[in-house]
């Protein structure tokens, strides 16, 4: 550091958008934004009540009430993705069956607009593997991720020590 250089003032904002940069990447971020997304219409649209003219169009069947549990499923699902990433496995898959089921207890899982943002948001939850902090990253990279040695006796001359199955370090 130079004696010209100021240190950089960060603002509150910079602050809580570094924050919020750092909560999302140690959760399935996007797979819970879909999957609560997803509730939305299958929860709306069975209820809706559409106006042509004079004409009033009701779309709610007597599976109203199935289309409103699996859109409150389907948001807690996605709630969970991001507060239980413990669970994610889970609700991811639970996310994909209830859209699935969705396809026809409400109105072809609300048009297909929930089916395919329920389908898509649980997917990225299964997908989802918290990744290694950036100290051990850096202090892994030498590293081989595959060991590459021979097994315990073959390739190696007589009085060379070993470590866990690979060679000591000379």
């Amino acid at each position: 550091m130079s004696a010209d250089t100021r240190p950089q003032q960060i603002s509150s904002f910079g602050r809580a958008r570094r924050s919020f940069r750092e909560w999302r990447w140690q959760r399935p971020f996007w797979g819970g934004l879909w999957t609560l997304l997803a509730g939305i219409p299958i929860m709306y649209i069975p209820y809706q009540t559409m106006t042509l003219g004079d004409l009033h169009i009701r779309m709610a069947t007597t599976a109203g009430a199935g289309s409103l549990i699996i859109g409150v499923l389907l948001i807690v699902l996605g709630l969970t993705l991001w507060f239980q990433q413990q669970s994610r496995i889970f609700a991811g898959v639970a996310a994909i069956l209830l859209a699935l089921v969705s396809l026809v207890v409400s109105n072809f899982g609300a048009f297909v607009i929930g089916f395919l943002l329920a389908l898509v948001g649980g997917a990225l939850g299964v997908s989802w593997a918290p990744g290694k902090p950036a100290a051990n990253a850096t202090a892994n990279a030498g590293e081989p991720a595959v060991s590459l040695a021979k097994g315990p006796d073959e390739g190696r001359t007589h009085g060379e020590e070993t470590d866990g199955g690979h060679r000591a370090a000379e």
